[in-house]
């Protein structure tokens, strides 16, 4: 039995320390996605505590945490775009989701309180493109009947830095709008047409909070936590749904997992009357080869660990745990693929 599957069984055995966590405790670097940055912190402070696993997480934007483990400068980097399978095969890596999410878009008008304003991929898309851009454009006022638009210019914001976020907010975008997806696509980074760029989740909520008329798409965590205004969204069925727990979460449900090559499932826009339609999961990305196979080790139980007892903090935050299939599924792959 190798060193990192002795660790594991360790773990999976539910093994912990005798003496106090945070005298010996152990630390993980990790970095990239800014989307998950709000529970892998809180799942930090809780696993210190438990396990004696520190964990260091630098929130980049999933474009530098792929860059940061492909060069190995980090124990695990952090996605909300899967990693291109052959990058993944390249680089050596295992890629497993750790939660899942949702991108809500957010605004700042005057007098619209929150989820009161009705949009739709097809709007949205056409005001990232430029096409609309005031308020009380006829489309948004058709849309939004009973509900006074002001006559203001729209200030759209996106991520500067390579996203994640962007990676799943432009997948909706091209999943909803032909135009969208021939002329930008679904990437990290695009070329938008219209609008400023802010750095991180944090960034894009700071700055649609600070310009009037502005919209921009974040993280669900990053309004909620700062009391920003979200709007409603059409979903495929036509229904209009506001960004809930339980609208995720009917979402997160039919994600097929078991057809998902290296886990990376398609949540976006799925079917269901209640399903929000901007639903992700986020993953890791462990190297097979870790130089220092303890701290792999520390990876992993330290996501065994939040799988277990990480539910109730990634709902508090309203993220989606995994379903617990999906769970075993990736302990299996641990042990499978993670060599010392």
């Amino acid at each position: 039995m190798n060193f990192i599957t002795k660790a594991l069984a360790v773990t999976l055995a539910g093994f912990t320390l005798a003496a106090p966590a945070a005298l010996r405790a152990q630390q993980i670097t990790g970095a990239g996605a800014t989307f998950p940055a709000p529970v892998y912190a809180k799942w930090g402070e809780a696993a210190k505590a438990a396990i004696g696993i520190e964990l260091n997480y630098q929130a980049i934007g999933s474009g530098g945490g792929q860059n940061q483990i492909l060069n190995r400068t980090v124990d695990f980097g952090a996605s909300d775009a899967p990693m291109d399978p052959a990058k993944l095969t390249s680089g050596n890596l295992l890629q497993f989701p750790a939660v899942m999410g949702a991108v809500v878009p957010i605004v700042n008008l005057p007098g619209i309180a929150a989820d009161q304003l009705k949009l739709t991929g097809e709007i949205l898309a056409d005001i990232y493109a430029g096409t609309i851009t005031k308020w009380n454009d006829p489309k948004l006022v058709e849309l939004n009947h009973g509900l006074t638009l002001p006559n203001i210019a729209i200030a759209p914001v996106y991520r500067a830095d390579g996203s994640g976020t962007t990676f799943v907010f432009t997948s909706y975008l091209s999943a909803v709008s032909p135009e969208w997806k021939s002329k930008v696509g679904a990437s990290t980074s695009v070329k938008w047409a219209a609008g400023n760029g802010a750095k991180g989740n944090d960034g894009v909520a700071a700055t649609v909070r600070q310009v009037r008329g502005g919209i921009g798409y974040v993280e669900n965590a990053y309004a909620t936590q700062n009391k920003l205004t979200t709007a409603q969204l059409r979903n495929k069925s036509g229904a209009f749904v506001k960004p809930t727990l339980e609208a995720f979460a009917a979402a997160a449900a039919n994600g097929d997992w078991k057809n998902a090559p290296n886990f990376a499932v398609d949540l976006i826009d799925t079917q269901g009357a209640t399903s929000w339609p901007i639903v992700s999961a986020t993953f890791i990305l462990l190297p097979k080869d870790a130089k220092d196979p303890a701290r792999s080790a520390n990876v992993m139980k330290f996501f065994d660990w939040a799988y277990k007892n990480g539910g109730k903090i990634a709902a508090d935050l309203e993220y989606i745990a995994l379903p617990e299939a999906v769970q075993n599924a990736v302990r299996a792959a641990w042990a499978a693929n993670v060599k010392s």
